[in-house]
């Protein structure tokens, strides 16, 4: 008779083994074909290298991926990048050495023919076999993408613009920026020395900036601090007594107004003249941590960016700005937390906020929309070798992180910034311009600031048609860099062609 300790040892090898086998059937039989078909997978690249892959093209036909068909090689195919860096972090590279990135990973089904609407049916499916590869279209121009290419010509930065109504993403450019065509060539040896050199290079070109890095945003946040206090309750009507300076409660340091000038007033006032001193006044005092929190949270702070490539990061606002310390009194109703202090300099984008040029375009894309905020895609559609649509992109809803009421209010705030403030630089006849600059100091022993512009445009009298951010990173070879001298230009020019061929 087999006594207990045997039998408890008997049970556990039944019960391992019973889990072995339930973890190898999920592998084998569940997980079967999204392994076989995963574009890092060495086996699934040689059999598509075999294959032909779906070209990547821009919403205006220009090609941007196709596979050349190969004579005399191991492989059948070479999947080359007609446009060179233009699109090298939105089409990504297909290597059979380093395998995949961007729209090439993401939509590797499609491209590939393996996704369920390009199946062919009967035997070929039953063994595994694709369908057609489909054709994959971006929803970017690529005017609007030469363009930004053109204008950040020698500075490290992003342009990003977006559809406000469906979140299609119009452009999509970071410099520096590299060619997709050395990392996708069959030179196994070429390929990793180029990937290599990249890393190695200043600016690190293969990283995507406009989605995959994060910058103070300066002044440009404001829009969300402005939005904090249209949307709470008990702040009121808004009017800030202009001052030079402000001490936050327990600071022992004061914030000042740019060009040592006094400023305040309404939200209009305080948006035209991009008044550090009032914002900072506003969230240490009226707003306060807790809905200063919520609000950078409903636009997207702290959480992942929906996008449809991979990489995007989230945009970061404090979220302990420490014990309260005193209850409110006299004006100040919201009470003194211990990093007071802080929280006046991160309702002006600084300390410790950052976001990505995406992230910042979205924050005005949805004052743009209404208040919903959408996510965004940067392709349009897939289509059949027939020319008929196989998949379509829909606009998604993410939420709604302001009332429509206080949408229109940032909007006018916004577009009073253009027409007599820090973004005057962007009127332009017949199309109505809402923006917010940023001039986001790296600290007091850096030379340099980032440069930033946010904001929206169309016709007048109608939803805008296009959201955008422009960033141009800090540069000590260009120490007067500013949200109006130097990213405004840039936004303008980029209107005036999207405006041109719309």
């Amino acid at each position: 008779m087999i006594d207990r300790s045997l039998r408890r040892v008997l049970v556990v090898l039944i019960a391992g083994f019973a889990v072995l086998m339930v973890q190898v059937s999920r592998i084998q039989v569940i997980q079967a074909e999204d392994l076989r078909n995963n574009p890092d997978n060495g086996r699934s690249i040689l059999r598509d290298f075999n294959s032909p892959r779906g070209s990547i093209v821009t919403a205006d036909g220009v090609v941007v991926a196709v596979s050349d068909e190969l004579v005399g090689s191991v492989f059948d195919y070479q999947r080359s990048y007609p446009e060179g860096d233009l699109y090298a972090h939105v089409a990504g590279y297909y290597s059979f050495n380093l395998g995949a990135t961007g729209v090439e990973k993401a939509y590797n089904d499609w491209l590939s023919g393996r996704a369920a609407a390009l199946r062919l049916s009967g035997l070929n499916t039953l063994l595994g076999g694709a369908g057609e590869p489909g054709t994959v279209v971006l929803s970017v121009r690529h005017d609007l993408q030469e363009q930004a290419a053109e204008l950040l010509a020698g500075r490290s930065g992003s342009v990003v613009m977006i559809e406000p109504a469906t979140g299609a993403v119009l452009a999509l450019y970071s410099s520096p920026t590299y060619d997709p065509n050395l990392l996708a060539s069959h030179d196994g040896v070429a390929a990793v020395t180029a990937s290599q050199e990249l890393l190695d290079a200043p600016g690190n070109p293969r990283r995507p900036a406009a989605y995959a890095d994060r910058f103070f945003p300066g002044s440009s946040f404001k829009i969300v601090t402005a939005a904090a206090a249209l949307e709470h309750p008990d702040v009121g009507p808004i009017d800030v007594a202009p001052t030079v300076e402000y001490f936050a409660p327990l600071a022992s340091r004061a914030i000042r107004n740019s060009g040592q000038r006094a400023c305040g007033g309404s939200i209009d006032d305080m948006i035209a003249s991009s008044c550090n001193t009032g914002f900072a006044q506003l969230a240490a005092e009226r707003i306060g941590p807790e809905a200063m929190v919520e609000m950078a949270e409903n636009f997207g702070f702290n959480d992942n960016v929906p996008l449809d490539i991979a990489g995007a990061t989230a945009g970061v606002f404090p979220e302990d700005f420490g014990e309260k310390l005193r209850d409110a009194e006299d004006g100040n109703t919201v009470g003194v937390f211990a990093d007071s202090p802080v929280l006046a300099q991160a309702a002006l984008g600084q300390n410790n906020v950052s976001a990505s040029p995406l992230q910042m375009a979205l924050v005005a894309a949805t004052v743009a929309n209404g208040g919903e905020r959408n996510s965004p895609h940067v392709v349009q559609e897939v289509r059949r070798l027939d020319g008929t649509t196989a998949h379509s992109v829909p606009t998604d809803l993410v939420n709604r992180p302001i009332e429509p009421e206080t949408s229109v209010a940032l909007r006018r705030a916004m577009q009073i910034a253009v027409e007599d403030g820090t973004a005057s630089g962007l009127q332009m006849a017949g199309i109505e311009v809402g923006a917010k600059t940023g001039t986001a100091q790296l600290g007091q022993d850096v030379v340099g600031a980032h440069a930033w512009v946010v904001g929206f445009a169309g016709k007048p009298g109608f939803a805008p048609d296009v959201a955008f951010a422009v960033h141009v990173a800090a540069d000590p070879q260009f120490p007067d860099s500013s949200g109006s001298r130097t990213a405004v230009p840039i936004a303008r020019a980029l209107l005036s062609e999207f405006f041109a061929e719309s």
